[in-house]
């Protein structure tokens, strides 16, 4: 992507950089670091130095907690116009990563670096606002899925994930394991119960909704 376009898109996701001049934010982009990874890359894992902040221009990013047993627990996505918590949290308290952040798709982001990090934080007010105002919005993501967790059964948030994705959902039973922090065998099981129940049709790679007010009474809190 040339540099025309990288910064006509930075300046159309992230409002936040609207205040400064082209000038100056070609200055900025002089420091930075343009990132065009693959899918499937890790980007970043637990206890790795966090070094800079990624603003995301194209593709997506999954940020995930590992368990020793390799077990995964989805946390959040990162697309682009939205930027990592972890990250600016990282850099913020100047300590390590404690999680993965990995390429869903291919992915294109500048990565500023910890020093014009540090520099827009303390001179660009819109810049640390939306920081900031990142922080309450993922926080606030966060303690619901710590809700989810401790407090809701597995078919209840295997339903509530299945009725936020469409009609028919294009996904893997390890993906959807992935992202609710189970094993596919107990999704699979889960969803060949919903299956039987008249509630959804499964196909290779695919799950199509037939009666959502039945996965909604499911899902609903006991």
């Amino acid at each position: 992507m040339e540099r025309d376009q990288i910064r006509q898109r930075l300046r159309a996701l992230y409002p936040a950089l609207e205040g400064l001049s082209d000038d100056r934010l070609d200055r900025l982009l002089d420091e930075c670091l343009v990132l065009q990874v693959k899918a499937g890359t890790v980007m970043f894992d637990d206890r790795s130095p966090c070094q800079a902040f990624p603003m995301l221009v194209d593709g997506t990013i999954r940020i995930s907690k590992v368990g020793a047993n390799g077990r995964e627990l989805q946390l959040y996505r990162v697309v682009p116009g939205e930027a990592c918590i972890l990250s600016s949290s990282c850099l913020l308290g100047h300590v390590a990563y404690n999680a993965r952040g990995v390429a869903e798709t291919d992915v294109v982001a500048v990565a500023l670096p910890q020093p014009v990090f540090n520099r827009l934080i303390a001179e660009h007010e819109p810049f640390r606002d939306y920081v900031f105002a990142l922080f309450a919005e993922r926080m606030s993501e966060l303690m619901q899925l710590v809700e989810a967790v401790a407090f809701q059964r597995l078919d209840q948030r295997l339903a509530n994930l299945l009725l936020g994705k469409g009609r028919v959902v294009h996904t893997t039973h390890q993906a959807l394991a992935d992202e609710l922090g189970s094993v596919r065998e107990i999704v699979s099981r889960l969803l060949k119960s919903f299956a039987e129940q008249g509630l959804v049709s499964l196909a290779r790679e695919q799950i199509e909704i037939v009666d959502p007010p039945g996965l909604r009474r499911i899902a609903a809190p006991a």
